[in-house]
């Protein structure tokens, strides 16, 4: 299961609609926010390719202008990858033409 920590960062006269948008959001959890812009949040998901979807999600919302990812754990799929398990994709892979078709 993917955790990872993030700051979404807003404009500050944004930035408290961006929170509470961000905190409706299934797998978000937010910390923290303060009057510069910064969001402190926390995403869990069950699968990388999940994770980068939420990120996409976040980033496509009006009020966030970036998702910045600080922490990511996939103790998980690192683990299933360590017994020899196949990963479909491992997070952050570029995807190629054919993959984005």
């Amino acid at each position: 299961m993917p955790i990872a920590g993030v700051v979404i960062t807003a404009r500050p006269e944004d930035v408290r609609t961006a929170a509470a948008i961000c905190g409706q959001v299934e797998g978000v959890e937010v910390y923290g926010v303060d009057d510069q812009g910064q969001i402190v949040a926390v995403l869990e998901t069950r699968t990388t390719d999940e994770m980068e979807e939420l990120m996409r999600r976040l980033n496509a919302e009006e009020s966030v202008l970036q998702v910045g990812l600080t922490y990511l754990n996939v103790e998980d799929e690192a683990e299933r990858m360590a017994r020899g398990e196949e990963i479909p994709r491992i997070f952050g892979h570029r995807r190629d033409e054919k993959e984005q078709e």
